[in-house]
């Protein structure tokens, strides 16, 4: 394969349910909030499956300083205009106490269609999810950083859980949101692939037999984006803090330059089986940073906290070139915090210690969750 030089720039993608104010619980976003979101957010914005969710983009950003100023003028805006209406956006994988049974699908042919092919399964989607995208031109470069990166996927999901809870109880899981999304078809891990070629045979083939219209029903963990030149990683849930979710794009960003640089040398990371990923993505979704994952050289757990600390140090160089050092290490604040999973639990269990219900211990932690959303804006 010829050397390319990748620009590897970053677009991220955040999905946010919408709550009101005073009952904490999820609410409907009112045609006149996306239109005033629209108008100023210039294509940045638009409605999501839900009626209670709102997707934002951000610009195609050559680092995460960028980024940073595009997301908090984004989430800003959002804020600014969901509080006209008493409403308030979180950023958390799945609302602690909101049935799905309640919510209503966005009346659109997206996903009018989506709601009439995936039946019962999609109408559970009350789920959010932030996407990375990487600029990588070269189409058969892609595919071969997709080879790779997947090892990683399970080191990103760990330290982005934000989904304990659903339907007012406490799963087990940290990242519950992926037990809902892998109910799609077309879910999970990327399968290994030789050639961008071998990649647009295989959804031409769903495609010429009417089962989707275009690799966009493709829903990996990692996959070639449908639209853009890039990689786009699919894996993580979404941050409630926006420098945890830099910190997330600069690894993302980071871990596709130092696999690039590998190839340069003719070396590349070594391919595991997907049943063996699978295994990490399992530990990562169920336990987030707290447990440990499988490292398959050594053939032990090994603690997520030493792990964080050899991909740090592994991705030197690249941090250096992209100037996101301090959001790389900012996953050290991850691992003396916890997850968004665990602070969430954390504040459901201090309302509990002060007397409040179960219920009320919910509605608190929704609130811890938008005072985390407003924090760095």
């Amino acid at each position: 394969m010829a050397q390319d030089n990748p620009e590897f720039t970053i677009g991220i993608e955040e999905e946010y349910l919408l709550v009101d104010r005073d009952s904490l619980a999820l609410a409907e976003a009112p045609p006149d909030l996306m239109e005033a979101c629209a108008a100023e957010l210039e294509g940045q914005v638009a409605p999501e499956f839900l009626k209670c969710q709102i997707e934002i983009g951000t610009k195609v950003c050559a680092n995460v300083a960028e980024a940073r100023e595009d997301l908090r003028r984004l989430r800003s805006c959002v804020s600014k205009h969901a509080a006209m209406y008493n409403l308030a956006p979180i950023a958390a994988s799945c609302h602690p106490f909101s049935d799905w049974r309640d919510q209503h699908h966005t009346d659109k042919d997206r996903y009018n269609d989506l709601s009439s092919d995936l039946a019962g399964v999609v109408q559970r989607m009350l789920i959010c999810g932030m996407h990375v995208h990487v600029g990588v031109d070269a189409p058969d470069r892609r595919i071969d950083l997709m080879n790779q990166l997947s090892y990683f996927l399970p080191h990103l999901l760990a330290l982005s859980c934000s989904s304990p809870y659903w339907q007012g109880r406490d799963t087990g899981l940290d990242s519950y949101r992926l037990t809902v999304f892998d109910n799609l078809p077309r879910t999970g891990l990327p399968p290994h692939m030789d050639s961008f070629g071998e990649f647009e045979r295989a959804v031409q083939i769903l495609v010429d037999l009417g089962v989707i219209e275009d690799s966009s029903k493709i829903w990996w963990d990692l996959r070639p984006s449908s639209r853009f030149p890039t990689l786009e990683s699919r894996i993580c849930d979404v941050q409630p803090r926006l420098e945890h979710t830099l910190m997330l794009a600069a690894l993302t960003q980071a871990l596709t330059r130092m696999l690039w640089r590998l190839a340069t040398k003719n070396q590349r990371w070594r391919l595991y089986d997907r049943f063996l990923v699978d295994e990490n993505r399992w530990r990562a979704q169920r336990y987030g940073v707290r447990e440990g994952l499988i490292d398959f050289g050594r053939q032990e757990i090994v603690s997520t906290a030493d792990l964080i600390e050899e991909m740090i140090d592994l991705l030197e160089e690249d941090a250096l070139f992209f100037e996101s050092v301090t959001e790389i290490e900012a996953a050290r604040d991850v691992m003396r915090t916890g997850t968004s999973s665990t602070r969430q639990r954390a504040a459901y269990e201090t309302a509990r210690a002060s007397g409040a219900s179960h219920d009320t211990g919910l509605q608190a932690v929704v609130t811890y969750l938008i005072e985390e959303f407003h924090a760095d804006l």
